[in-house]
This record gives C-alpha cells, sequence and structure tokens, in this order.
C-alpha cells in the first residue's frame, strides 16, 4: 500500500514558501547554542583521556595513598564519559511539561544556566583536587543536552514550512558533526590537548551557551505553540510574518487551526497515554526503534573511544589525534550532504542508506582488526571503515530520528513522544558508552557485530513500515499512519488459513486484492 498524495488544501504552496533570513538566524542560533554542545560534549573526553585519568589517579593518590588498580581507573572514566548520557535521560524526562510551561524557545534559553554551572564545576575540578566535580558537570551537561536534544527539532520543526523541514530539521545534525570536529580540533597537541589546559577545554561549552542566551530571547515563539496550545492567535499571526517575512499568512494559519479543531477535545496527552493509545501504536514504535537503533549503531562508541580505536588498529600514537580530526572534518561533509539533499530525496533513503552503510563499516571493521596481524595495511581499512561508519551517520541517522519524531505525531501527541524517544536514546547512550571498553575488553574486534546486527535490523525497519514524510502536512502524515494501521490490523482477518488436502492454504480474499482496495 503506497502512501497517500499530499491533499490540495490548505498548505498545499508551501512549496512556494522561501527560505528567510529570520528563519535561517533562528535555525543556526538555536542549533549552535544547542546542538553544537551535544557534539562537543560527545567528543571532548577523547582527546584529554590520558591527562584525566592521571589527574583522577593522583588525586586518589593524595586521598588515600595509594594509586587506582586498573580496573577501577577504567571504571572511573567510563562514568566521567558515561554519566553524560545519564544526565541526558534525566533531561528528557521533564521536556514535556518544559514546552508546555515556557514554550519552545523560552525552554532554550532558560536551559542555557545549566551550561554555566557545569562549566564552572568543571573548569575548577583541578585547581580544587575534585575529580567529582567533573563528573557532576559531565552530568549537568547532559541535562542540559537532553533537554535541548528534543526541543530544538521540536521548535525548528514547528517554524518551517514543510518544504523546508527536512532542510531546517538536519541543521542541528550539521552543528553535532561541527561540535565534535571543533572537540577534535581544539584536543591537538598544540592547541588545548596538553595536560595544564584540559579544564579549560572541558568548560569552552560556556561561549556558546552565552551567546544563545543573549540572542535567541528576542526570536519568537513558536507559531504552532501559541495558537494549538496558548489559542493565542494574534501573536501565532505576527510570529508567522516575522518567520516567513511576509504579511499575508491566512493559509498557514488555517491549516494550523484545521489541526486545532482536529484536537479541540483532545489535550497534550502524557507519555502514559500516549504507550496506551492504539491510534498511534506504531508511530510510537518506529520513534522507539530509530532512537534506540540510532545510539546502538555503535557511533557513541566510535566518538567516545576514537584515539582507543585507532590504537588497537596499529595507527601509530603521534598521528591519532590528526587522524581523528580528519575524521570529524568527512563528517562535516557528510552532515552537509544529508542536509542539502533532504528535501530531494526524503527521509527514508537517507536513513536506510546511512544505517546499512554503518553496518557495511561495522562488518569491516571486524574483518580488518582480525586481519591485520597478517596483513598489516589492514589497519588503513579499520580508519576507513571508522570513517565510513561517521560519515554514514551523518548522512542521515544523526538527525533523521529527531526530525521524524517531530513529523509522525500531532500537536498533542508531540512533546510526549519526545520523551519516549528521547529517553531511549539517552539511555542507550549511556548502556553504549558504559560498556563498550568492557566489551571490548572481552569480545574484542568481534563487538562490532553487535553494532552491525542493529544498523540492518533498523534499515530494515524503516523500509517495511515507515512511510515517506516529506512534503506532507502533520495531519496528512497521521492519515497516512491511521489507513497504515487499519490495514495491519485487518491481516489477521484476510489471511485465513484453510485446510487443502491436509495441508494449510490461503483462502480467497488474498492480500493482494486487499491491499489494492487499501491504496
Amino acid at each position: 500500500m503506497g502512501p497517500v498524495e499530499p491533499s490540495k488544501g490548505c498548505g498545499s504552496h508551501d512549496a512556494a514558501k522561501p527560505l528567510t533570513f529570520p528563519l535561517l538566524s533562528v535555525t543556526l542560533l538555536a542549533s549552535f547554542g544547542s546542538s553544537m554542545l551535544y557534539g562537543y560534549n560527545l567528543a571532548v573526553v577523547n582527546s584529554p583521556a590520558v591527562h584525566i585519568k592521571a589527574f583522577y589517579n593522583i588525586t586518589w593518590t593524595k586521598r588515600y595513598g595509594q594509586g587506582l588498580s586498573p580496573g577501577l581507573l577504567t571504571l572511573m572514566y567510563s562514568l566521567t564519559v558515561s554519566v553524560f548520557a545519564l544526565g541526558g535521560l534525566v533531561g528528557s524526562l521533564p521536556v514535556g511539561v518544559l514546552v508546555t510551561r515556557y514554550g519552545r524557545n523560552g525552554t532554550l534559553v532558560r536551559s542555557t544556566l545549566l551550561v554555566f554551572l557545569a562549566s564552572a564545576l568543571m573548569g575548577f575540578s583541578r585547581a580544587l583536587a575534585s575529580p567529582e566535580m567533573i563528573i557532576t558537570g559531565r552530568f549537568i551537561t547532559g541535562i542540559h543536552s537532553g533537554v535541548c536534544l528534543s526541543v530544538v527539532p521540536m521548535y525548528l520543526g514547528e517554524i518551517a514550512p514543510k518544504n523546508l523541514r527536512g532542510f531546517l530539521g538536519l541543521v542541528p545534525s550539521i552543528f553535532i558533526c561541527l561540535g565534535v570536529f571543533s572537540a577534535q580540533l581544539l584536543g591537538l597537541p598544540e592547541l588545548l590537548g596538553e595536560d595544564g589546559h584540559w579544564p579549560l577545554f572541558l568548560s569552552v561549552v560556556a561561549i556558546p551557551a552565552f551567546l544563545q542566551l543573549l540572542l535567541l530571547r528576542w526570536f519568537p515563539e513558536s507559531p504552532r505553540y501559541l495558537l494549538i496550545e496558548k489559542n493565542d492567535i494574534r501573536s501565532a499571526t505576527q510570529a508567522l510574518r516575522w518567520f516567513l517575512g511576509k504579511q499575508d499568512v491566512r493559509e498557514v494559519v488555517e491549516e494550523m487551526r484545521e489541526e486545532q479543531r482536529s484536537l479541540s477535545s483532545v489535550q497534550t496527552v502524557s507519555v502514559r497515554q500516549l504507550l496506551q493509545d492504539c491510534s498511534v501504536r506504531w508511530q510510537v514504535l518506529s520513534v522507539i526503534v530509530i532512537n534506540v537503533g540510532m545510539q546502538l549503531s555503535g557511533i557513541d562508541a566510535i566518538w567516545f573511544y576514537t584515539n582507543t580505536i585507532f590504537e588497537n588498529a596499529g595507527i601509530p600514537a603521534p598521528e591519532i589525534p590528526y587522524t581523528t580530526v580528519a575524521t570529524g572534518a568527512i563528517e562535516v561533509i557528510a552532515g552537509l550532504i544529508g542536509c542539502f539533499t533532504i528535501e530531494r530525496l526524503g527521509r527514508r533513503p537517507l536513513i536506510i542508506v546511512g544505517f546499512c552503510f554503518m553496518g557495511i563499516c561495522s562488518l569491516g571493521i571486524t574483518i580488518s582488526l582480525v586481519l591485520q596481524t597478517a596483513v598489516p595495511w589492514m589497519r588503513y581499512v579499520s580508519v576507513a571503515c571508522v570513517i565510513g561508519i561517521i560519515a554514514g551517520f551523518c548522512i542521515g541517522p544523526a538527525g533523521v530520528p529527531f526530525l521524524m519524531t517531530a513529523e509522525l505525531f500531532k500537536q498533542s501527541h508531540r512533546p510526549a513522544a519526545y520523551i519516549v524517544g528521547g529517553s531511549l536514546n539517552w539511555l542507550s547512550n549511556f548502556t553504549v558508552g558504559f560498556v563498550f571498553p568492557f566489551l571490548q575488553m572481552s569480545a574484542g574486534a568481534f563487538c562490532y557485530l553487535v553494532f552491525c546486527g542493529v544498523c540492518l535490523l533498523v534499515a530494515l525497519y524503516v523500509h517495511a513500515v515507515i512511510p515517506e514524510t516529506k512534503n506532507k502536512t502533520f495531519v496528512e502524515i497521521s492519515h497516512i499512519f491511521a489507513s497504515r494501521c487499519a490495514f495491519l490490523a485487518r491481516t489477521p482477518d484476510l489471511v485465513r488459513m484453510s485446510k487443502l488436502h491436509g495441508y494449510g492454504a490461503l483462502e480467497s480474499s488474498s492480500l493482494e486484492d486487499s491491499g489494492s482496495s487499501q491504496a
């Protein structure tokens, strides 16, 4: 059954809406002050790992008279890495309450205060000889990213015309890649990668947060939030005129009012109500699969432990920081490719191709690591596969899951959907960050086969279940899933087995006949 065609009613002329300067400005600012910090904090602990471990060991010796055992040191550093994701999980849980009370823009502005607190803790941790301050600071930056990773795509998805929703929705993923690249670049020995500079290296996140706090508050709130949730037509109209750069916004207002009328008897649902609502069960399952798959694809293992992976691949130690920076540059280029092709190719091709490519490269890492003792040049294949995983991720899986979470639900269900997707995303992130060092020690090169299997299964699910959402309104997307759910619910009745000479056989009402009637 193919997806339904977009209706020719309200909102059908969104293709004519250009990218205005206010739309581009708020997208860049929100991505710079929020999404970029997420990418930066993913990779910032990679380069100074040796120095942070040495600091932990020295501090422990001063306190207790003896150094840390290798196992306990690995545990403490794994906690330092993965507690960021644990904070993200905590931050994702109150997103629904925050965006309902303070709005999308207001939540982003207020969340910057968390970054200042975390930056101070990590920046003064060495002077105060406190590893606990580093771990607490990482936890607080995780809370900030947990909030913003859900709110930024929600905000941009609601202010963007549907013909630009994919493009603007992937801009945050470019800034995530830029954040990773910035951390890799600043981590070079010539910059902040030396032993004396790592506290500053961890705390420079305060600069983008300050710019967002200073400037984002002057931008309007989401028009959909203002009209549908606050019923403030005047403010919503003013915000639309400002974002779209024109006075006549009646068509867009009517589209939002149509959605408001369809939700007139429905309040903003809770997570429990979302999970119990049979009408959106396929959307919920899809959000769960793509968000969990995004993290269990192995990308966080690559970002958290890039230097360790290259070291195990046999890359000479002096070359590792520069090899890591090269991967960061490639991921930015891949993110740009995804951003500028999503409106032409659609969401499904990018995420399917991205996950498939990541799965193939994960298999390639396993093969190259197994063979590199016999074939020395295989270490370069390992590097190529790491680059391939990062490129495949940044082309689609880096940003499309967040965009799809916004597109698959109406206004009433969207905050709860972001809580579900975000919390599972962060829980998976924490699991990979904490478990990967031990998995790598126990399984060796074969640990990447787990990531290979996850990537290929997610790509298969997207191909089989999730429809294309390009150039469709939120109401139209809901109708596609409603018709698809009705079809799937009837499938057990359509395919009944009857006895035919002692063997099972399909009865005359076949799937083909039923499928054609559903098309």
